[in-house]
């Protein structure tokens, strides 16, 4: 990497007491934000959807991802899987919108059919009219390419690349922090998922959610009982970083009912909750009745959604209950938005130079940004 290019980046990765944020033009230039994708996003095993996007078997969702087709397919055994979204024959896009796959998977162009699990079944025609089979054609080496995947707390993680070492092994350290909810969880519904559209890059939402310095002033009704200092930061460098909080009170409905708990908790968290962003673009938060996970959509440079879906310990929960519960982490969630939407705008300012960190206050977003500049790094 020239000297010029690398500064930057050595800067962001410098101790907290002299760091500087990631340049603007992370936030800001084409060029650059295609080279940090294709280290952070395409390299890493990155969050692309939630196994409730595909809830019964044969439900398929197309999803665009870094501009890639992918398509997201609960198979014939009840297992999700990721796919290239298009036929083997001429590239054609095999499923449009979301839908339930009755049988097999039909190129609407040419008519090659697949299973849901991938292999090429059906080739009408292929030999000319009336042979369906032809010796050049091998339906066999010819099925769906199949991306990467790992699904953990729901959340349906891929490597584009197929480089990355093991999720199990990357995220070894996370998996035994919350081993204990290592247990059954189960979508709320429709009432327990939405998506807010965000018009800033990924990026920043994640510093924003990893850190608890801004609750004063951000979440004035949080504040008021879970404050500042009633917080902590959880840091691990190179793997995931964000906050923690001893206070949590559960949510109360008519006849001051809650949610049931989690099965064998310890007595931390019968007040304690936490909040990480798991590196690059997931944030997930567990408590002693429910959890979520939000997975960030990089749309564009300057375009973030944020899909948010929210679980608990059983299926038997009181729906307005449930309902509640969204609303409440919504007004939360949206009350970062001029935030992180400011920050963004803030980016096409030549005076800024990345920023400062304070070395109390910012060290789960000093973390982020010195693992993003490491992955860019490493990538050349």
């Amino acid at each position: 990497m020239h000297d010029d290019l690398a500064r930057p980046l050595a800067d962001v990765m410098a101790p907290i007491d002299r760091a500087r944020g990631l340049p603007n033009s992370h936030y800001m230039d084409p060029v650059t934000i295609a080279a940090e994708n294709a280290a952070v996003l395409h390299a890493e095993w990155a969050a692309l959807a939630v196994g409730a996007d595909v809830p019964e078997v044969g439900d398929a969702k197309p999803i665009e991802f870094l501009g890639q087709p992918l398509l997201l397919l609960r198979d014939d055994d009840g297992a999700v899987r990721v796919f290239f979204n298009i036929c083997r024959h001429r590239g054609m896009i095999l499923v449009a919108e979301p839908r339930k796959i009755e049988g097999a998977i039909r190129c609407p162009y040419h008519s090659w059919c697949y299973s849901k699990s991938g292999k090429l079944v059906a080739t009408p025609h292929v030999g000319g009219p009336g042979q369906n089979a032809h010796p050049g054609i091998d339906r066999a080496a010819l099925g769906l390419a199949e991306v990467r995947s790992h699904i953990w707390r729901d959340v349906v993680f891929i490597n584009l690349s197929g480089k990355a070492p093991p999720f199990e092994e990357v995220h070894a350290e996370l998996l035994q922090r919350w081993a204990e909810f290592d247990q059954p969880m189960h979508h709320g519904g429709a009432d327990s998922t939405f998506t807010l559209d965000l018009a800033t890059n990924w990026k920043l939402a994640v510093e924003n959610y990893c850190e608890s310095y801004h609750l004063p002033w951000v979440h004035p009704a949080l504040n008021t009982y879970s404050k500042l200092e009633d917080h902590y930061h959880i840091e691990a460098p190179g793997k995931f970083s964000g906050q923690g909080s001893y206070v949590y009170r559960q949510l109360t409905g008519e006849d001051d009912k809650t949610f049931p708990d989690f099965k064998d908790l310890g007595t931390f968290w019968d007040t304690g909750a936490e909040y990480i962003s798991v590196f690059p673009n997931v944030l997930m938060g567990v408590h002693r009745d429910h959890a979520y996970a939000i997975v960030l959509e990089p749309v564009a440079h300057n375009r973030t959604r944020e899909h948010v879906h929210i679980y608990y310990p059983t299926t038997d929960t009181d729906p307005a209950l449930r309902a509640k519960n969204a609303r409440l982490w919504q007004n939360v969630f949206e009350e970062d938005i001029f935030v992180v939407e400011g920050m963004q705008r803030g980016r096409a300012a030549d005076g800024f130079d990345g920023g400062r960190f304070s070395p109390a206050m910012d060290g789960p977003t000093h973390l982020f940004h010195a693992w993003v500049a490491s992955r860019i790094e490493a990538a050349g």
